[in-house]
C-alpha cells in the first residue's frame, strides 16, 4: 500500500510539473446583436428608418488559452475528459511561433473586415445600393510606392485602364518589366475619407508615376515579374451609417449574425418572432457563409445562454451534428438568403422544414 501511495504521489507531481505542447478551447460569451453590450447598442444605424426588434440573434465566441500559456499534463488530461472544453496542439492556435500579440492583431483585423462584409452583404440582400471602390490596402516599406501611394488611396485606373477589382491592379502592373514606369490614377485617402463620410463618390483624381522593381523570388527559378510594393483591397461607401460596437472580440466568425441583425433592424417585423437564435459563420460581400473554428464549443456556449436554434455553416454541419447539446436545433446555412429564410420559418413556427445538419 505504501509503495502504491508513493507511486501515485510521484505520478501526481509529474502531472503538475511536466509541460505539454497543448492549448485549450472553451465556450466564450455570446452577444445578442439585437441588444446591448456594456450598456451600448451592438448595432447602431443612423440616417435610415429602423424598426423595433425582439428575440435573440446571438453571435458566439470561443475562449482560448494564451500563446505563452504552458499546460501541464494533468490539465491536458482533464481537458480531454471534460465535455465543455477541447485540448488541441498549441501550434493549431499559434502556428509558426506566432505570439499572442500577433494573433490578437490578426484577429482584430479579421473582425474589422467581417464587420465591413456584414454590412455590404446585408444591404445587398435588401437591394440597397452600396458603392464599392478599389483602394490601396497596404504599402510595403522600402518599395517604390513608399511615399507616393498611401493606405486608403482609391485606385481609379492603372496606365489608363479602369480598375474594377483588386486583382486588376496586379494584372496591369505585371504587364511591365521591372524598371519600367507605371501610372496610377488615384484619389488621395484624405479626399476618399471625406467623400465616404459625406456619402458621395470620391472626386479629385491625380496621376502618380512609379518605377517598378523586380519582385522577390517566391521560389528558386520563379518567373521574374514587376511590382510596386502595394496590396490592393476594396472599400465601400454606405448610404447611411452602420456602427458595430463590440469590444474584446476578434476573428471573422460573427459576420453572419451581424448581417442578420442589420437586416432585422432595417425591415418591419421580427425575423426571429421573439425566438432565441444563435449562430456563427464568416460572410463575404456576396453573402456567402463560410466555416469557422471551434464549432462544438460555440454550440455549448449558445445552449448555456438559452439558444434553441443554431445557424450552422454548411461546412461545419457534420462536426456540429456529431455532438449537439440537448435542446439545440441545428440549422444548415450556405448563404445569407438561406439564413434569412430559415429565420422566417422559425418565426412562423414551421420548423419541420428547416434545413438540418447530419453527422458523417
Amino acid at each position: 500500500m505504501l509503495a502504491s501511495a508513493l507511486i501515485l504521489i510521484v505520478l501526481f507531481c509529474a502531472g503538475l510539473l511536466i509541460k505539454v505542447p497543448y492549448a485549450e478551447m472553451s465556450p466564450g460569451p455570446t452577444v445578442n446583436t439585437l441588444g446591448e453590450a456594456r450598456g451600448e447598442p451592438v448595432l447602431r444605424i443612423t440616417g435610415r428608418k429602423t424598426y423595433s426588434t425582439s428575440g435573440h440573434l446571438n453571435m458566439t465566441t470561443v475562449r482560448v488559452t494564451g500563446a505563452d500559456y504552458r499546460m501541464n499534463l494533468g490539465q491536458a488530461v482533464w481537458g480531454w475528459l471534460a465535455h465543455d472544453s477541447v485540448v488541441v496542439p498549441h501550434d493549431t492556435l499559434y502556428p509558426d511561433g506566432k505570439t499572442e500579440e500577433q494573433s490578437t492583431q490578426e484577429n482584430a483585423e479579421e473582425f474589422s473586415q467581417s464587420q465591413e462584409s456584414a454590412k455590404v452583404a446585408a444591404l445587398k440582400e435588401l437591394d440597397i445600393p452600396v458603392a464599392t471602390q478599389v483602394v490601396v490596402s497596404t504599402v510595403v516599406k522600402g518599395t517604390p510606392s513608399e511615399g507616393k501611394l498611401h493606405a486608403g488611396d482609391v485606385i481609379k485606373a492603372v496606365d489608363g485602364a479602369v480598375v474594377e477589382e483588386p486583382a486588376d491592379v496586379a494584372e496591369l502592373v505585371t504587364k511591365h518589366q521591372p524598371g519600367e514606369d507605371v501610372t496610377f490614377t488615384i484619389v488621395p485617402a484624405k479626399e476618399a475619407a471625406a467623400a465616404e463620410k459625406a456619402g458621395r463618390a470620391p472626386e479629385g483624381s491625380r496621376k502618380i508615376t512609379i518605377t517598378t522593381e523586380k519582385a522577390p523570388p517566391a521560389e528558386e527559378g520563379g518567373k521574374e515579374r514587376a511590382v510596386v510594393g502595394i496590396r490592393a483591397g476594396t472599400d465601400h461607401t454606405f448610404p447611411f451609417d452602420i456602427d458595430i460596437e463590440l469590444a474584446d472580440v476578434g476573428g471573422p466568425s460573427a459576420g453572419l449574425m451581424f448581417s442578420l441583425g442589420i437586416i432585422d433592424k432595417l425591415t418591419p417585423g421580427n425575423l426571429t418572432g421573439g425566438k432565441f437564435v444563435a449562430g456563427t459563420g464568416t460572410i463575404d460581400d456576396a453573402g456567402k457563409v463560410g466555416p469557422i473554428g471551434g464549432i462544438n464549443m460555440k454550440l455549448v456556449g449558445a445552449r448555456e445562454a438559452g439558444a434553441r436554434y443554431f445557424l450552422t455553416p454548411d461546412d461545419n454541419c457534420a462536426a456540429a451534428a456529431s455532438d449537439t447539446p440537448d435542446g439545440l436545433t441545428l440549422v444548415r446555412v450556405k448563404n445569407l438568403d438561406d439564413a434569412r429564410k430559415s429565420l422566417e420559418q422559425i418565426s412562423a413556427g414551421k420548423t419541420d422544414a428547416l434545413p438540418s445538419c447530419s453527422a458523417g
